[in-house]
Parts: structure tokens; sequence; C-alpha cells
């Protein structure tokens, strides 16, 4: 149990969980000082895993997606560069801001199974790649590109353990700012209404309150 400040509002107070697990996501990548940080997808979580990365001060951010709206989102809370994945080569793009050496930590944050590939692709030799999303199939990559090619460090991340504190009091503070990816506040009697407008597909974080 975690006491949440008065200050947070009901949405504020509903993003720590998911927030938690991004910030878990973030500390698996290990990013160091001036790392070029790739976090692939930024919906709800990466958007808060972009807020945080940026907290480690790398030498680029970059956020990749395949929805405008969101990459200008990202754009807002600090990414360097902002790549839309159906609109250009997302590798060969991260390969030219970087000079040809590929990102340093990779976040998997779209649930497409369809990224990993491009990702592995994307990141230079000895790099870390963080697996987030949760995937409705199997992935299949050459297991060659994370062996003998490039020695690629791969890690799971699941849920926020630890990570609680730290990101209720980030929020509290203003450090990371989840008032721009709240989207409607609804009653338990628009359930149905909450739900179709979440599915649509243009929305970011509807809340659902108990009233």
């Amino acid at each position: 149990m975690h006491r949440v400040p008065e200050s947070l509002s009901a949405g504020e107070a509903a993003y720590v969980e998911p927030a938690a697990c991004a910030w878990h996501a973030v500390d698996r990548g290990e990013i160091q000082q001036g790392d070029t940080v790739v976090i692939g997808g930024v919906g709800n979580i990466g958007l808060c895993m972009l807020q945080m990365a940026k907290l480690a001060n790398p030498g680029q951010l970059i956020a990749l997606d395949s929805r405008d709206y969101r990459l200008d989102i990202a754009q807002q809370m600090g990414a360097d560069v902002c790549i839309n994945v159906t609109a250009e080569d997302a590798v060969q793009r991260v390969k030219d801001v970087t000079e040809g050496y590929g990102c340093d930590v990779y976040i998997e944050a779209s649930g497409n199974p369809a990224a990993v590939p491009p990702g592995l692709q994307m990141m230079r030799r000895l790099g870390t790649f963080v697996e987030f999303s949760v995937f409705n199939e199997p992935v299949t990559v050459n297991w060659t590109v994370i062996g003998d090619t490039k020695e690629l460090n791969i890690h799971g991340s699941h849920l926020g353990p630890y990570c609680y504190p730290k990101t209720i009091a980030a929020i509290a503070d203003g450090r990371i700012d989840v008032k721009p990816l709240l989207a409607t506040s609804y009653p338990l009697t628009s359930f149905d209404e909450a739900m179709q407008e979440s599915l649509s597909g243009g929305v970011l974080k509807n809340i659902l309150v108990p009233v």
C-alpha cells in the first residue's frame, strides 16, 4: 500500500501504476549519461518512459510510433527525434542521427511483434534491448544478431517493483507530467461509452470515476 498525496487528482493517482511499470522498464535499460535511447511506441506508458528516460540525461531521446498525435506529445515532452514508422525507414533514420553507430538502449513498448526485428537492427553492438510489451503472438527474430553479430543485452521488464514511491514523488513534484496524457473522465454508469471511446484509437487515457 502506498499513500498518494492529496494534491494529486484522481487521474494523476490512476496513472501511478502504469507509470511505475514504465519506470521499472527504464531502470532495466541501465541508461548512461549521453546514451542514445529509443522508446519504441509512445502510447500512455511509452510517454511516461520517455519522461523517465530524460531524467537519466541521455544524449539523444528518440520516439517511434505510427500515430502523429502521439509523436507530437512526445516532442512536447522532450523527445529529440520523432519518427513515424509508417512514413519513413526508422532503422535508417536512427542510423543517420547516430552517424551509423546505432542506439545504445531500445525499449520496446509498442506491443507490435513487427517492431522487434527493426529494434534489434537499429542497435549498436553491446547495446541493451528492454522487452516490456506483451505480445498476442510469438515473435521470431534472428538470434545471430543478438549473439554473434552484436552481443546484445536482452532485459525483460514486468510490472513496477520498487518503483511506486519514486513514481508518486515524481508525479507530485512535477518531474513526471501525466496531465497531458489524460483524456475524459466518465462515471461508472457510462462504462460502455468510455470503452468505445478508448478503443477508437484516437485518445490516450480515459478514466472511470466511481461517483
